[in-house]
């Protein structure tokens, strides 16, 4: 446990210094909830079913976030980790190549939860944020949704042949998934062409599950968000362990 939580400390450290990971992660959705809040404020209004249009915004904050780490972060790691063998290396070492899997899980988990926090802050200051659910329910949703992001990431490490096929896999899936799911705007504000395009697109039933929950609606009443991603989660986490080169 000692060793894993090293090994989790010196990721941590190197994600302290990509600037683009903690841009993406703890600047970028800050910057878009002051934008977007300064705009439409946060009074109740009929077009966010009367709610305001930070409390129904939030939701899908984090799920970008949670997109971020998943699906740039954590393959482009792995991937860049293989290139340099630094993952063979680690087979003559105590330290097991596992751990370093693991541990590249847990540090993002960390960092998706400190962007998360740092959001959640500064939308209670600036705007005084509401959250009207039910808090298990909502760490029940959060935890599958990114697992379910997660599993994703793995999989483009593990089919991708060098670190640069993963950044241009990882790009062509994160900036669909940023703009055409409702993490960053309503898909009500879309065409019916880009929400029809939003249904094949997996974080679209994240932001859909973690918004339901926020605004006071049940995990039950969304059954098919959460089949859909859990779907996700067994299917690219078997192809992952099936697929994953360690060299």
């Amino acid at each position: 446990m000692r060793r894993f939580s090293k090994v989790v400390t010196v990721e941590l450290k190197l994600i302290s210094r990509d600037f683009l990971t903690l841009f993406f992660a703890l600047a970028f959705p800050v910057m878009i909830l002051l934008l977007f809040g300064t705009m439409y404020g946060n009074e109740p209004s009929e077009f966010n079913d009367g709610f305001g249009a930070v409390d129904a915004s939030v939701p899908g904050y984090i799920c970008m976030i949670i997109a971020v780490t998943g699906i740039m972060t954590l393959p482009l790691t792995l991937a860049q980790y293989r290139d340099r063998k630094i993952l063979k290396r680690f087979m003559i070492t105590p330290v097991k190549p596992m751990e370093i899997l693991l541990s590249q899980l847990a540090a993002n988990t960390i960092t998706t939860f400190a962007g998360m926090i740092l959001l959640l802050i500064c939308a209670k200051i600036v705007f005084n944020l509401h959250f009207f659910g039910n808090v298990l329910q909502a760490i029940a949703a959060f935890i599958l949704i990114l697992l379910s992001i997660f599993s994703i990431g793995l999989f483009i490490a593990s089919v991708s042949k060098n670190a640069k096929a993963a950044t241009a896999i990882a790009y062509i899936i994160y900036f669909p998934m940023l703009f055409l799911s409702g993490a960053t705007m309503p898909l009500q504000m879309m065409p019916e062409s880009l929400i029809s395009i939003s249904k094949i697109i997996p974080l679209t039933y994240g932001v859909e599950l973690m918004k339901g929950i926020w605004l006071g609606s049940s995990i039950a009443d969304y059954t098919t968000q959460v089949l859909v991603l859990g779907g996700i989660l067994l299917l690219f986490a078997t192809l992952s362990v099936k697929l994953f080169k360690w060299e």
